[in-house]
């Protein structure tokens, strides 16, 4: 499969099987994320694997959406504000870095035949409460991690993504408002 198939494939499942996830996949799932690249290689992430009954039950506790339920595994992400880069004008890069992590967990994921999530919209002090985690240290996402219940059509970017015209520009930008 190319890279582009599976990307493809790749989608948010918002259902999961009655099936616990292998040790073995998760720390393949949190490797991808591990040698993912960061901004001076500062690497500010921390992968937090919530596996057993009573702390899923907790953590879902952290977002209100019933589906949650089903997912037998969750990673929370974490960027470490205290140990990323800064650059010149003061902008610091964990949030950048953080997504480029997730985006390779959540492609490795889909490689081995897992489904993901990419939550952001949870009570991030909950989170921070919960997993006892020091200043600096943010939950930034909430990573349901499972066997899939459902399916999705790896076609459906054509109808769900603009067109490529509308994103890319050659030698300058030019801007005209996509419409559907």
């Amino acid at each position: 499969m190319t890279f582009l198939e599976l990307a493809k494939r790749r989608y948010s499942s918002r259902n999961y099987q009655d099936k616990p996830v292998e040790k073995e996949l998760l720390l393949q799932v949190m490797e991808a994320g591990r040698i993912a690249p960061s901004a001076k290689n500062k690497q500010p992430w921390h992968f937090v694997a919530i596996t057993e009954h009573d702390a899923l039950a907790r953590i879902r506790d952290c977002y209100d959406e019933p589906w949650l339920e089903s997912a037998k595994a969750i990673i929370v992400v974490c960027g470490d504000h205290r140990d990323a880069w800064r650059r010149a004008d003061g902008k610091i890069h964990t949030n950048m870095d953080v997504a480029i992590a997730v985006d390779h967990m959540t492609l490795a994921a889909t490689d081995l035949g897992l489904a993901t999530c990419w939550i952001c919209k949870f009570d991030v002090m909950k989170c921070v409460k919960m997993l006892d985690l020091p200043d600096g240290v943010e939950p930034m996402v909430l990573l349901p991690i499972g066997y899939a219940a459902d399916e999705v059509d790896p076609n459906r970017h054509e109808q769900l993504r603009k067109p490529i015209k509308e994103v890319v520009h050659w030698e300058k930008f030019f801007y005209k408002p996509f419409k559907r």
